[in-house]
């Protein structure tokens, strides 16, 4: 395609680029977050800091 004329590629790369924008942003507003009710309290939460030991 190098007899393409500069401006055939402009109007290409911005399509290219609309159409990228436009699948990001359909697929960000889609996402549905799943929402876990939550009984415990969140100062009393099981999380422990792992340690971290390196074998070397």
């Amino acid at each position: 395609m190098p007899q393409m004329s500069p401006m055939s590629w402009t109007i290409l790369f911005i399509m290219f680029t609309l159409i990228f924008l436009f699948f990001n942003i359909l697929n960000y507003f889609n996402f549905i977050p799943s929402f876990k009710p939550s009984t415990e309290d969140k100062t009393t939460s099981s999380y422990s800091n792992p340690t971290l030991t390196w074998k070397w």
